[in-house]
């Protein structure tokens, strides 16, 4: 029985909610502040940031002010490409802590895997781990051959791998390859920047539980035991995304959504970005 303060274990037995608020785009100081707010108080329990959405200070802003305590939210951040390698990466956490006004994070991630870069990086984000500065590693936009150059040289594998994520790009694949290494999916795009919110095949299966296609693709990234972290600024969008708790895709339903494969991308191929 899945709710909204649902969690998944991560190898380190560190509990990561299921479900949380994207916050990319939202540079709007006051559009952030009134979402985030929004979504504390709808019950979201995490939030994923980055150093490149310039809105970490609203994130630590929104959560001192909020009835909620620190420890029961969940709150990751990402290195950026331009400041990644060992010690660049450590002088990165620490500009984001000061920014986000906090004493740790619960996940610190490498935002891309930068050539040549990527595995110094994640080698300083293993050395916040060891110091108690974070409470879980991880990468985003990390290809099969990325995690395995850092298994050679890992002393913990990444808990995490944040990777665009929805029904018209399944990665199959790199989904089994992090199942079978104990690595935890977050998908990003989880709606596939608005692509997939025509889909006749989801309208239909929508229409079925009275919900939104919006809503079902949310109960499907879920059901597929990946994390799901939809964005939105709008606060009625922000308070739907929530309500994915009290219905349950069938296996058909599931099989019919996981048919919808393209291998279409909204962003760019980790292989392939333009560092």
């Amino acid at each position: 029985m899945l709710n909204i303060t649902s969690t998944k274990t991560l190898h380190n037995e560190v509990e990561m909610p299921r479900f949380g608020l994207g916050v990319f785009k939202m540079t709007d100081r006051d559009e952030a502040l009134q979402a985030l707010t929004t979504a504390i108080d709808a019950g979201y329990i995490a939030i994923d940031t980055a150093a490149i959405y310039k809105n970490e200070k609203e994130v630590g802003e929104a959560v001192k002010a909020s009835s909620v305590k620190r420890e029961d939210l969940f709150i990751t951040s990402k290195v950026w490409n331009t400041d990644q390698g060992y010690d660049e990466t450590l002088r990165a956490f620490e500009t984001s802590l000061k920014t986000l006004d906090m004493d740790y994070l619960d996940l610190y991630l490498t935002h891309w895997a930068v050539p040549e870069k990527f595995k110094d990086t994640y080698r300083a984000i293993e050395r916040l781990y060891d110091e108690k500065l974070i409470r879980a590693t991880g990468v985003s936009n990390h290809q099969i051959h990325h995690l395995e150059e850092i298994f050679v040289q890992a002393n913990i594998k990444p808990m995490v791998n944040q990777i665009e994520l929805h029904p018209y790009l399944t990665q199959v694949e790199l989904l089994d390859f992090c199942k079978a290494n104990d690595i935890t999916v977050t998908a990003w795009s989880p709606l596939g920047r608005g692509k997939v919110l025509e889909d006749a095949v989801i309208a239909s299966i929508g229409q079925k539980y009275s919900k939104s296609i919006a809503q079902v693709i949310i109960r499907w990234h879920l059901q597929s035991d990946n994390i799901v972290i939809p964005k939105s600024v709008t606060p009625s969008r922000i308070e739907e995304n929530a309500q994915v708790f009290d219905f349950e895709l069938t296996t058909e339903d599931m099989k019919q959504i996981d048919a919808l494969n393209k291998d279409e991308r909204t962003g760019s191929h980790p292989d392939h970005f333009k560092f």
